[in-house]
């Protein structure tokens, strides 16, 4: 995670629109020190609160995948908690079943919090959906057992994970719509990457917790009590996510989208009721209509994308313990403790993964990714197969590669998709409905599919196989935006220098 002083506030602009204000003036008084600059429309970012932001985004997404994967590593026990008698299969499939409902809402709460978030600001909607997951995941873990209350169990589970999915909604699009807008653009691959990051550290934390419960504790108490500890920290780490996203201003785009609908009225009744037409009770559907009548042909290609990545994701890092554990015998701490490393690896290769990006273009990198799956699928699992220690680490190996060329380059790839006025709520839409369909599912589909098919340990392979295929063709359609201001939106750069070198070579172009 970068990191860097968050600085103290200037005396009397204490409050964060203040803040807000305060740096735009000085930004405005260096400009008309620079003549040169005085008209153009480039931005220069500031990389303190560049790195604020990337912070506190990012934290908000490891909260979403601590809470996420705490579930898919305790998915067997939780199966036995909630779901007991019948035989094992069923237990572990209700438990998946239950893990898959959070996701079926996760579009709705992309339909609601993300045209949210392109009227009223990304930060507010972004502390929402913190403190909506976190109270989600606490309340999980106060559940009382089946054994105690009887069907009312997991209808609560049930209820808590409906909480988490439609919260979770607007969480990605909105940590990523956050950071592309304030990185520059020659290192939004870089600064996007820590949002992956995120990702990988709740995996982590998730993986860890629930490796040293299971060690110290035992199967018995972690079936007894030992369970509820992982879901119970999610309340503190949640009120530790929301102070950061509080401190944080909102977004330059975000202001620049502001400050034009305000030009935009001329004192007439039509024009400040145009004005104010996004705050409107009725621009909720505007802004869905617009979205799906004017961005459909985008949004395909961002499910597509989305899909494809969700697939070998949640694959790799939600139900390869499961695998390990439930098919191919192994220790459930065992399962854990070489997912772990393996994810510790991935974390040291993200940042680079970031900056290569930004050098080569996004993709090169999502197509060494979804190629790199298709052909290595088969052996990766024919290594798994083996079950000595060595083989296992070697397979996931191969898979973890070529996620990290995905996890590294998607979350700048995809605010680029969409303009300024309808990112957010284009991401939170595309972005949901794959996860949904083909992220959070995967889980249940594999497990589904190797009963159904006699428990072929081969079957993941074939199925991260074909969505390989769906993320190949969907990267040929996609344009390469490494570099390149955001749609709707002006340069934005990383110093004045390199502001007054574009506004050079403009001015060498309209010359020629």
């Amino acid at each position: 995670m970068p990191t860097g002083s968050t600085g103290a506030a200037p005396a009397g602009h204490r409050d964060p629109a203040a803040r807000t204000r305060h740096r735009t003036l000085r930004r405005a008084a260096d400009r008309r020190r620079n003549p040169r600059l005085r008209r153009t429309d480039i931005t220069v970012t500031d990389e303190r609160v560049v790195r604020r932001a990337v912070q506190a985004a990012a934290l908000g997404n490891a909260m979403e995948w601590f809470d996420f994967g705490i579930y898919s590593y305790l998915a067997i026990t939780l199966g036995k908690v909630f779901f007991p008698g019948g035989n094992a299969t069923t237990s572990l499939l209700s438990s998946f079943a239950t893990f898959a409902v959070a996701f079926l809402v996760r579009p709705v709460g992309g339909a609601y919090f993300g045209p949210l978030g392109d009227r009223i600001g990304r930060k507010k909607v972004l502390a929402l959906t913190m403190i909506m997951m976190a109270l989600g995941t606490l309340c999980i873990g106060l559940i009382p057992a089946r054994a105690t209350i009887g069907f009312w169990a997991p209808v609560l589970l049930v209820l808590c994970r409906l909480v988490q999915g439609f919260s979770t909604g607007g969480e990605y699009g909105g940590a990523s719509t956050f950071i592309a807008e304030y990185a520059p653009d020659k290192r939004r691959g870089y600064f996007g990457s820590f949002l992956e990051m995120g990702t990988l550290i709740g995996y982590t934390g998730a993986a860890g917790i629930v490796l040293v419960l299971d060690t110290a504790l035992g199967p018995d108490t972690m079936l007894r009590w030992g369970w509820r500890l992982p879901f119970l920290v999610a309340g503190p780490l949640g009120l530790i996510g929301l102070y950061l996203r509080l401190r944080l201003d909102e977004t330059p785009a975000f202001l620049r989208l502001e400050e034009s609908r305000t030009r935009r009225a001329t004192g007439s009744a039509a024009d400040t009721e145009a004005e104010f037409a996004h705050l409107s009770a009725n621009a909720p559907k505007k802004k869905l209509g617009e979205i799906f009548t004017q961005q459909w042909p985008t949004l395909i290609l961002c499910v597509a994308l989305v899909g494809a990545y969700n697939i070998t994701d949640y694959m790799l890092l939600s139900y390869m313990p499961t695998y390990l554990t439930d098919t191919l015998r192994y220790r459930e701490s065992h399962g854990l403790l070489i997912l772990l490393g393996t994810m510790i690896a991935l974390m040291c290769l993200l940042s680079s993964v970031g900056r290569l990006n930004d050098r080569l273009g996004r993709k090169p990198l999502l197509m060494t990714g979804m190629l790199g799956f298709l052909l290595t699928s088969v052996p990766a699992f024919l290594l798994v197969k083996q079950g000595s220690v060595p083989a296992v680490i070697g397979g996931m190996a191969l898979l973890g590669l070529c996620l990290v060329c995905l996890l590294g380059t998607m979350s700048a790839a995809l605010p680029a998709l969409f303009p300024t006025s309808v990112r957010y709520g284009c991401l939170a839409i595309g972005y949901n409905l794959a996860v949904s369909l083909f992220g959070g599912t995967t889980p249940l589909v594999i497990t589904a599919l190797l009963h159904a098919f006699d428990n072929d340990v081969m079957v993941p392979a074939y199925y991260t196989m074909a969505a390989a295929l769906v993320g190949i063709a969907a990267v040929t359609r996609m344009k390469e935006t490494a570099g390149r201001p955001l749609p709707g939106s002006p340069p934005s750069v990383a110093t004045e220098e390199e502001a007054l070198a574009l506004v050079n070579a403009r001015s060498t172009e309209r010359r020629a």
